[in-house]
């Protein structure tokens, strides 16, 4: 039981690239909060330098401290201090950290507000090409051995698109697994999402195991999966690179 007036949980999403993707609501709110739980402090201070926002108090908030952390936050929140969770960039919770938290402020009943804006996943899957009327969103794979084949037997599960996260140094050995599963299907990679050198591009495992050979590709990328017959005019749309 809560004594006084909780203070509120914002859910703010960041630009994942593009600074003019952050929504006006995001800037309001994070120029009022008490305190603003982020997964890296210094590019929360970045970010908020660039928005010209002076900034409240930072709380480190990721994955190996996020337990901690979380009692932190509640015990703020619940003194009536808003607190707005931001993630590196993005939409927090989506595969970043966050969920235990919120699921703390549901239990404790302790008021949340989203304030949606950017996420790379559906970002890549809205100019994927790919159907969107029925997807499933992975996360990341996991490394190695049963964890990993089951991942990607979900991932080319018939007549519904997938989406996950890879990091680059993974796009061979991943292409390389779903073209002996389903050399048929129909990937979209997606890159550097919202920045001047965003990239799609599309093709079946072996096509994009080719043309990616020989090409040095860093950080995180976006994939999304299709196994299934064409849809409207994808049927004739040819494969190959997007911008």
């Amino acid at each position: 039981m809560i004594a006084s007036a909780p203070g509120r949980l914002y859910i703010v999403a960041t630009p994942i690239g593009n600074l003019k993707d952050i929504s006006a609501r995001a800037i309001e709110v994070l120029q009022s909060v008490t305190c603003i739980a982020c997964e890296d402090t210094r590019t929360a201070l970045n970010l908020l330098g660039r928005l010209s926002i002076k900034p409240p108090r930072l709380v480190s908030f990721f994955e190996h401290n996020e337990q901690r952390r979380a009692e932190q936050i509640i015990s703020l929140l619940k003194q009536g201090s808003d607190v707005a969770l931001i993630s590196a960039a993005g939409t927090p919770t989506i595969s970043d950290p966050g969920f235990r938290l919120v699921e703390r402020c549901v239990a404790e009943g302790i008021p949340l507000t989203p304030i949606p804006g950017p996420c790379a996943a559906i970002a890549a899957l809205c100019a994927s090409g790919l159907p969107t009327d029925k997807f499933l969103f992975l996360g990341f794979p996991a490394r190695k051995g049963t964890k990993l084949s089951l991942f990607l037997d979900r991932v080319v599960e018939p007549e519904r698109t997938c989406v996950f996260y890879l990091p680059a140094r993974r796009l061979a050995e991943i292409l390389d697994a779903l073209d002996h599963r389903a050399p048929a299907a129909r990937v979209v990679i997606a890159r550097e999402l919202t920045k001047p050198y965003e990239e799609f591009l599309r093709g079946t495992p072996a096509q994009l195991s080719a043309s990616l050979a020989g090409r040095d590709i860093k950080g995180e990328c976006t994939v999304v999966v299709y196994v299934g017959p064409p849809c409207g005019a994808s049927a004739a749309s040819p494969l190959g690179r997007g911008t």
